[in-house]
């Protein structure tokens, strides 16, 4: 007698939630004409925030939801339209992103930040992130949609699909964008400047000087408090950990033990008893800083090499099984398959590569030319190193999420091997360091990118939308974006650039300048404001810069590096030229970390002793299990920044807390008022309530029995959507976009003030009686209360 076997139960087949079968308007002129426009705003807020903060936060989200909202009003939208706009905007976030953590490195090398390179490397890097993502689609969020989650991709798709059903929450975002963005109109310093932008206290006790060099400063602005808000408590204490390491610890030792010194202690330019707490952090501080940073980065790099391998074989081993099963597919492809062809994707590559040629021929970097077949190999490598990160940055995104994406210590792995091929070809000038930057600057946006277009895509297979049109639209948004990013780099880089005296009068000759001193040629502006840092009102104008001999030290033993004046008649240094970029409040942690390495490899004459400090740091820190990197970021920043992110994490637990509180309180109450329910009939349930106003179920059997007859229960714990983060979203928007004006309105006058004008921004006066720290302490916990008020309102619904 035969028997048969049942069939193992099979898994059900995932439904999106627009089916394949079904048509809504998608890739509407709207929804691109949006979307770039979100590209721009997000694009130039990630560049602004991310140079100050020396971290990015993820801007589908609050796309998504400003989306839902202005589509409403426009007329009836589709999910599908919300989801291309959302899309489209973040292409902005995530190439700002891969730019601002390498390019800004060219600064620290001696090289000017030119828009058309700027342009073309966020170009080239962005393309080949969308390209090589392709065909990893069916694989990465197909086939492993059980076990690649994408968190900021699901997510993106809950806050879309709660929109479609009617909830709203975009009021939140608008409610903390104007509440942002009127306070920073008056606390911002390049605007009106009501009260001060940086509360500080540098501490000098006692006849001993206790902690003399150590100083407490809060950059008391709403970009930092929404972004401490979302990374929460633990992330932004540890950061602060290494702040409070820093100018706490490390500074006022330095001072202790080096201001009886009579002659500076490289690599310092002036006496140490003669140093602020900010020369101490410029000069000591953010060379040891970078060096953890960079020993974080390879340890990172390090721990993530076996998921980076088994990144790279599971992609392979999906396109051989992709290759065997290509005879079988149908000449129908469902909507929610359709990709864009791979004869788009092969003959952009090559495209790409022909592109890359041409630039890295016909546009070297000034004192960098090298051969047509050199040029090619550089394209070349960037393409391979592109493809394997592309793969990696895929895969890792889709198990820890786009904010734990290891893509610096690819860019790392990137630079050191570049520059080990420059090394041994002998191509050891500080131009080429500008070549390697080029490179790994093109592979860092590719990996981004190509994290948060996998997460765009997860997105998209959630909803049912339409893949090649998800692709097209990433591929616009990097576009339209490119045009603003480098836009808003240069105006940061001159809107906080300073002249300072030289503290010591250096004299060189300009026919035989000594080594790590080069000659640029004359200095262009005819009129600049030289201000003594010390002495805010000590300011005179140099009305003929035209007569100085601009100068740029690299590894030099007698200037720290940067760029300096040079009085021609007599050979003397007379004013330093502080860049804005690299200063204190825009320190981009991740752009040094890039030039150390560089130059660590190829010239080798970094301050050492201080280099290997921040080494044994991570290497302590490491061993105490703690999260290096976090740390030596926090090491590495201003302790301005790291405070006020850290006041924001604290908004954050402490809302957390009250919501927890709360959501208890509502589930108690919902639990006895069920046990009341379902009690027999003719029963009398008591419901006792102890101090704190919770209600005690008399027995477990009622607790029980309202577990499991309340479904409306489950509404309770399901709230997928923070109202805390979307008023912080709206608090870093608004701090972005009104900082960025500020930015253009400190640009235009220092143009005006080239060209011998005198236009200036109406603003107050630091002598009115609310420029006073106590003030800004008090209106930035105004703002900490109104985003602890808001996080715990909830969200309104339909």
């Amino acid at each position: 007698m035969a028997t048969t076997s049942a069939p193992p139960p099979q898994t059900p087949a995932f439904r999106p939630f627009v089916p394949a079968h079904e048509s809504r308007p998608e890739l509407t002129f709207r929804a691109v004409l949006i979307g770039a426009l979100f590209g721009i705003l997000f694009g130039a807020v990630t560049v602004y925030v991310g140079l100050k903060a020396g971290l990015t936060v993820a801007a589908s989200i609050p796309i998504s939801v400003l989306s839902i909202s202005i589509l409403r009003v426009l007329g009836k939208s589709s999910i599908l339209e919300n989801n291309i706009v959302q899309t489209t905007g973040n292409a902005g976030q995530s190439i700002a992103s891969g730019v601002i953590f390498t390019l800004p490195a060219l600064i620290f090398l001696g090289f000017d930040l030119e828009y058309a390179r700027i342009f073309a490397l966020a170009l080239f890097g962005g393309w080949i992130g969308v390209l090589f993502m392709i065909p990893l689609r069916r694989q990465l969020i197909v086939e492993e949609h059980g076990t690649l989650l994408y968190p900021e991709g699901t997510a993106c798709a809950d806050v879309l699909i709660a929109g479609e059903r009617g909830g709203s929450f975009a009021s939140r975002i608008f409610l903390g964008m104007g509440l942002g963005s009127l306070y920073t109109l008056f606390q911002n310093e390049n605007l009106l400047k009501l009260w001060p932008g940086t509360p500080t206290k540098n501490f000098d006790i006692g006849d001993q000087h206790l902690l003399k060099g150590g100083s407490i400063r809060v950059d008391a602005t709403s970009e930092y408090l929404g972004v401490g808000y979302i990374i929460g408590p633990k992330i932004a204490g540890i950061m602060l950990a290494g702040g409070v390491f820093s100018w706490l610890v490390l500074m006022p030792a330095i001072y202790f033990f080096g201001s009886h010194l009579t002659a500076p202690l490289y690599p310092g330019t002036v006496p140490i008893h003669d140093m602020s707490p900010s020369d101490l952090w410029r000069t000591y501080i953010r060379p040891m800083g970078a060096g953890a940073v960079a020993a974080a980065g390879c340890l990172t790099l390090l721990r993530t090499l076996p998921t980076i391998v088994s990144a790279v074989t599971g992609s392979l081993k999906a396109k051989k099984n992709a290759a065997t099963t290509t005879g079988n597919t149908t000449d129908t492809i469902a909507r929610t398959s359709h990709d864009l062809p791979n004869s788009f994707v092969y003959g952009g590559s090559v495209l790409l590569i022909i592109i890359m040629w041409a630039f890295l021929y016909f546009k070297p970097v000034p004192g960098a030319q090298v051969g047509a077949l050199a040029n090619l190999a550089a394209a070349l490598l960037i393409v391979v190193f592109g493809f394997l990160f592309v793969t990696v940055s895929a895969r890792i995104v889709g198990i820890v999420g786009s904010s734990a994406s290891p893509v610096s210590g690819m860019t790392i792995a990137t630079l050191m091997a570049t520059a080990a091929i420059f090394l041994v070809q002998g191509w050891t000038a500080p131009a080429f360091g500008a070549l390697a930057i080029t490179i790994g600057g093109v592979v860092c946006i590719a990996a981004s990118n190509a994290g948060d277009t996998a997460q765009d895509l997860k997105t998209g297979y959630i909803i049912g939308a339409t893949p090649w049109k998800t692709q097209l639209a990433v591929m616009i948004g990097v576009v339209v974006s490119t045009f603003v990013i480098g836009l808003t780099l240069s105006a940061m880089n001159k809107a906080f650039e300073s002249f300072r005296p030289m503290p010591t009068s250096a004299t060189y000759s300009l026919s035989a300048l000594p080594e790590g001193l080069q000659d640029k040629g004359a200095f262009t502006r005819p009129h600049i404001s030289v201000v003594d840092p010390k002495d805010s009102s000590s300011k005179h104008e140099v009305n003929d810069a035209t007569n100085y001999e601009l100068i740029n030290a690299i590894g030099s033993a007698q200037l720290e590096d940067g760029k300096y004046l040079m009085n021609r008649q007599t050979g003397k240094l007379e004013i330093q030229w502080v860049q804005g970029i690299g200063s204190e409040k825009v320190a981009a942690p991740q752009g040094r970390l890039m030039a150390t390495v560089i130059n660590g490899i190829l010239s080798r004459k970094l301050p050492w002793s201080l280099v290997l400090l921040g080494v044994a740091l991570v290497l302590a820190v490491e061993l105490a299990g703690i999260r290096s990197l976090t740390l030596a970021v926090g090491a590495y920043l201003s302790i301005a920044t790291t405070l006020a992110i850290f006041v924001g994490s604290i908004v954050r637990w402490m809302a957390d807390a009250a919501v927890a509180k709360a959501r208890a309180r509502d589930r108690a109450l919902a639990l006895a008022d069920r046990a009341v329910a379902v009690a027999p009939v003719g029963t009398t349930v008591v419901v006792r309530y102890d101090d704190a106003g919770m209600p005690v179920l008399p027995t477990v059997d009622e607790q029980e029995a309202a577990l499991t007859n309340n479904d409306a229960l489950t509404d309770l714990d399901n709230d997928e959507i923070s109202p805390g983060s979307l008023f912080a979203s709206g608090l870093i928007a608004a701090g972005g976009i009104t900082g960025l004006l500020g930015v253009a309105v400190a640009a235009m006058e220092s143009i005006s003030e080239e060209r011998g004008g005198h236009w200036l921004f109406p603003r107050f006066s630091e002598h009115n009686p609310l420029y006073r720290d106590p003030i800004a302490i008090a209106m930035f916990a105004l703002l900490a209360f109104s985003l602890y008020y808001f996080a715990r309102k909830p969200l309104e619904q339909g």
